[in-house]
């Protein structure tokens, strides 16, 4: 149940994600779901796609480096408390969120969660024992 995530490096100068995306557009990936994040040189950026090997082939390709990480998509209720549904089990657990970010679903009125866990597995398991929704990356693409 875990999905496919690609992160991107890329240089922190102007142009540099104008390329990705075109790239991306060129090789027709749809992108889903991002999270840019910045230092002063360099920047990580990370991207739930429609197709994975497409992207990373086409990144590579253009001489950007790209690296695959197992996430997890959780669907979370559009309402006040919904996302500490989600995190509150975690925390009892000692399950740490490294980080997270989010997209609108456009099926239902909820968001969904991206999700990078120090132990995926773990966090997984606890979700499923709430009966909270994770959606697989197959899922992801059919939005």
């Amino acid at each position: 149940m875990l999905a496919k995530q690609i992160s991107i490096f890329i240089e922190n100068k102007e142009g540099r994600l104008a390329e990705v995306t075109a790239i991306l557009r060129d090789a027709n990936v749809n992108i889903r779901a991002l999270s840019l994040a910045d230092t002063t040189d360099f920047g990580v950026l990370r991207l739930i796609v429609n197709d994975n090997e497409k992207a990373e082939l086409a990144l590579k390709k253009e001489g950007f480096t790209v690296g695959i990480t197992q996430v997890l998509a959780v669907e979370v209720s559009d309402e006040p408390g919904g996302l500490n549904k989600v995190l509150d089990p975690l925390c009892e657990q000692d399950v740490n969120v490294e980080y997270m970010y989010a997209f609108a679903n456009p099926q239902c009125k909820n968001a969904i969660m991206i999700f990078r866990f120090d132990d995926p597995e773990k966090a997984l398991k606890i979700l499923a024992e709430r009966s909270i929704k994770v959606i697989t990356g197959k899922e992801i693409s059919d939005l």
